[in-house]
């Protein structure tokens, strides 16, 4: 689980780095590199960064209790 737990938040930071490059320079790098916003690659690459902030957002607390340190 943990290694999905660590795909799952590298691609949340790519979702949020695209969304901050849309967010100042007007420019979707995911549209850009997959062919467009309505490109059946790009709505692909979207629909997995969604699931993935469910994913990190329904399991937060499970998640967090992974990766505790144990005792010392």
């Amino acid at each position: 689980m943990k290694t999905l737990d660590v795909i799952v938040a590298v691609l949340l930071v790519i979702g949020g780095l695209n969304w901050g490059l849309v967010g100042i320079f007007k420019f979707d790098l995911v549209a850009a590199i997959f062919g467009g916003q309505t490109a059946i690659v790009s709505r692909i690459v979207y629909t997995i960064v969604g699931i993935c902030a469910l994913y990190q957002a329904v399991l937060w607390k499970q998640i967090q209790n992974r990766w505790k340190s144990p005792a010392l």
